[in-house]
């Protein structure tokens, strides 16, 4: 990342996806955005052998689906909250 580049927003993620073809690019982005509220997407050349860098931003306050699921399965437990019965 560029030392001058600013951080995106809190909640937020910015994403560079850099392929082979625009077409994986999209393929890619499509997936990130079942999961996210994003952005429209950015594209650019990336390189000389007619690659594609593709960016865009993703909301991840507000993840829908399989990310929901992976992003609260992921959350550390915490050892002082009561368990089950102890409630």
């Amino acid at each position: 990342m560029n030392p001058a580049e600013p951080l995106p927003r809190a909640g937020y993620a910015d994403v560079r996806i850099i392929a082979a073809s625009p077409d994986i690019a999209r393929r890619v982005a499509d997936v990130l955005r079942r999961c996210f509220d994003s952005t429209e997407q950015r594209s650019y050349p990336a390189g000389h052998d007619g690659g594609t860098r593709l960016q865009l931003t993703v909301d991840t306050a507000h993840p829908a689906g399989p990310a929901r699921s992976w992003l609260a399965a992921s959350q550390p437990q915490r050892a002082d909250r009561p368990q089950g019965s102890e409630a």
